[in-house]
């Protein structure tokens, strides 16, 4: 499964290796398109491949982080 996603991410996760974590913990492959990051918020515009459980598992941990996960067509 192939689909797009926005990331909003609060300032505390400006330093920590998120999409290191993605990888790691995910059987999900995520290519960043676009990213933002100001003192107080980032953005990421992403395409996520994967089976659909384990995009399902990651979009479940990026809420246990208050990262907005939006599903783009």
């Amino acid at each position: 499964m192939k689909m797009m996603a926005e990331l909003t991410m609060p300032k505390e996760y400006k330093d920590e290796p998120i999409f290191y974590q993605m990888v790691k913990k995910f059987e999900v492959i995520p290519t960043i398109i676009e990213a933002s990051f100001s003192t107080d918020i980032g953005w990421a515009y992403v395409k996520l491949e994967g089976e659909e459980d384990e995009i399902a598992r990651l979009f479940e941990f990026l809420k246990t982080k208050n990262i907005i996960a939006d599903r783009r067509s």
